[in-house]
């Protein structure tokens, strides 16, 4: 079993690394095509092109400058640990066993729009880049034509090591369709999570992101292999609810 998750705009560089232990990207060859379109543009430019404010333009910009090889834990940490956004908060990976880890290590992959695919111990170096950016690279018209067949692969490679062709995705949108999913050779599973509001039950943003940490979690915590098995999951209140859930969508509902 694989779970796929999308990374963070938010990242924590000045926490102390839980773990000594590291792993390489395996796609900073490709990162290395993007970076150059990247370090052309101005402050401004970063800032028009992400939506983002000048503060966060300049900030980007510097790291852009900056970014280089090779990764060190000097110079970079691992990713599950860099990452600092809602998902991240419900996985709580700094506070996982150095075993814990090493199985997250083997059932989850972090969809990038720098770096590809990493893995939870891959040391990375400080970015924004969604995967959504509208900037063209190579031949390529934006960075979903650049990374799908790149990714797609590594995915289904991660799959196979895994034991069991079940794919998890707890990914957004946004990062899922950056995996041309009618080339892999596995069962997908997508969890979804709901609250009570007004009556209705309604997925809100910040709290079925973390809802994904939390599944990520209770998936390694619990080594949950059979898909059937994830209807235990009551992390935060959630429980599966039957009559709301679809063939291959999962519903956990609260409140």
């Amino acid at each position: 079993m694989l779970i796929v998750i999308s990374p963070a705009k938010s990242l924590d560089y000045k926490t102390p690394p839980v773990t000594t232990t590291y792993t390489m990207p395996d796609m900073l060859d490709e990162a290395e095509k993007i970076l150059p379109k990247l370090r052309k543009m101005k402050p401004k430019q970063l800032s028009e092109l992400m939506g983002i404010s000048a503060n966060l333009g300049q900030l980007n910009y510097d790291r852009f400058q900056t970014w280089h090889q090779p990764f060190t834990p000097e110079n970079a940490k691992q990713a599950v640990l860099a990452f600092s956004g809602d998902v991240f908060q419900g996985l709580e990976a700094p506070t996982m066993s150095e075993e814990q880890l090493l199985k997250l290590q083997s059932k989850l992959r972090i969809l990038s729009g720098l770096y590809g695919v990493l893995r939870p111990l891959d040391l990375m170096q400080p970015y924004r880049l969604e995967m959504g950016t509208k900037i063209k690279i190579e031949r390529s018209a934006d960075l979903y034509a650049f990374w799908k067949n790149k990714i797609t692969p590594k995915v289904q490679e991660a799959i196979d090591e895994s034991g069991s062709k079940v794919l998890i995705n707890l990914a957004s949108n946004e990062y899922y369709k950056s995996i041309d999913t009618k080339k892999l050779d596995t069962e997908i599973i997508t969890p979804q999570f709901k609250d009570m509001k007004n009556g209705q039950y309604k997925m809100i943003s910040f709290f079925a992101k973390k809802a994904r940490g939390l599944m990520t979690r209770f998936i390694v915590e619990n080594d949950i292999d059979n898909v059937d098995d994830l209807q235990a999951f009551d992390a935060d209140g959630y429980v599966y609810n039957p009559r709301l859930s679809k063939p291959g969508n999962p519903m956990f509902t609260r409140g």
